[in-house]
């Protein structure tokens, strides 16, 4: 169902959803440091409105797939909160009972199909998804996440060039952060304006700013309303920044705390809220009472975590094979 940003919940659910993720980015931020949680964390800070515009035009029952820099699209998509955080600790109260970790949550159950480690793997996740939507005469949408960083990569030519001689209702979103991992795209793609590359693969392609979370829905919304009704792939190219390093701890050598700086100024949140304040939708005290709310939310989420127990070690092996019974 398309959102309809006339109306005033529309928007309080949009704001509640964007302070969420930042709100939980922030906190793994310090649990991180505090050696609370195993493994890498990659946070999503600085590109919330666009998890947050593009799901508000799906379905529960429409697709998702998700890259290693993830919860904020989980979020977006309505994942259980208490289960995200118990993932990300790696307890047996996680979504994916511990198994996944910050990189590899999933929910099918949400549409979810999954978090990847590995560079714009969930692509041909994407392609395989919108394949069996339409082998099953369904109008359910794919949506593919991807950076920027995985523009280059072959299973993402492969995945669109597929999609597009399919016509198959995946629509691709290229999260243009301006850097894989550590180097800027400048040094790695031959063209400024990624969405030249849908024609390539003669699909519909865009552009639009992916920090203006109205922008984000609007161009999103056209390109999932057509792959809902059988015209084929889209291409959206969503440019924005990321804020914090490829992942928490990283020294960021590769770039001008001046050029972060700046970038700061196009804050999604703090765009969204002057919207909100202009257009009438709310006033600062109304927003901080929101943002206390939430904030008691994650402070929830981390005890739950923090109370629940880590996997059996003699557990190791469940859910590793399917279990057969014979005839």
């Amino acid at each position: 169902m398309a959102a309809d940003f006339k109306d005033m919940e529309t928007n309080w659910e949009a704001y509640r959803k964007l302070f969420l993720i930042r709100a939980f980015e922030e906190r793994l931020e310090t649990l991180f440091a505090e050696g609370k949680i195993p493994g890498f964390v990659h946070t999503y800070i600085g590109q919330e409105a666009i998890a947050v515009g593009v799901c508000a035009n799906l379905r529960t029952d429409d697709y998702i797939t998700s890259t290693h820099r993830g919860h904020g699209h989980a979020i977006a998509k309505g994942i259980d909160l208490n289960g995200l955080m118990a993932e990300v600790f790696g307890k047996v109260t996680g979504i994916c009972k511990g198994r996944g970790g910050s990189m590899h949550v999933a929910d099918f159950s949400k549409g979810i199909l999954g978090a990847n480690g590995i560079v714009a793997a969930g692509t041909v996740i994407a392609a395989g998804a919108g394949l069996s939507i339409q082998t099953r005469q369904e109008d359910q949408v794919v949506v593919c996440f991807f950076g920027d960083g995985g523009i280059n990569k072959g299973t993402v030519h492969e995945a669109m060039n597929f999609c597009s001689v399919k016509n198959l209702p995946v629509v691709f979103v290229c999260e243009n952060n301006q850097y894989a991992q550590f180097t800027s795209r400048k040094l790695t793609t031959s063209v400024s304006d990624l969405s030249l590359r849908g024609a390539a693969y003669g699909m519909p392609a865009v552009s639009m700013d992916g920090n203006d979370l109205l922008e984000v829905v609007e161009v999103s919304q056209k390109a999932i309303a057509d792959a809902r009704v059988g015209m084929g792939p889209t291409l959206v190219v969503a440019d924005t920044y990321r804020f914090g390093g490829h992942y928490v701890g990283d020294p960021q050598a590769y770039r001008s705390k001046e050029e972060v700086a700046q970038s700061r100024r196009r804050d999604p949140l703090l765009l969204f809220e002057n919207h909100l304040i202009l257009q009438g939708l709310a006033d600062k005290e109304a927003l901080e009472l929101e943002r206390e709310s939430i904030l008691e939310l994650v402070d929830k989420a981390v005890a739950f975590a923090e109370q629940s127990e880590y996997p059996e070690v003699r557990s190791v092996i469940d859910y590793v094979f399917t279990d057969v019974t014979e005839k």
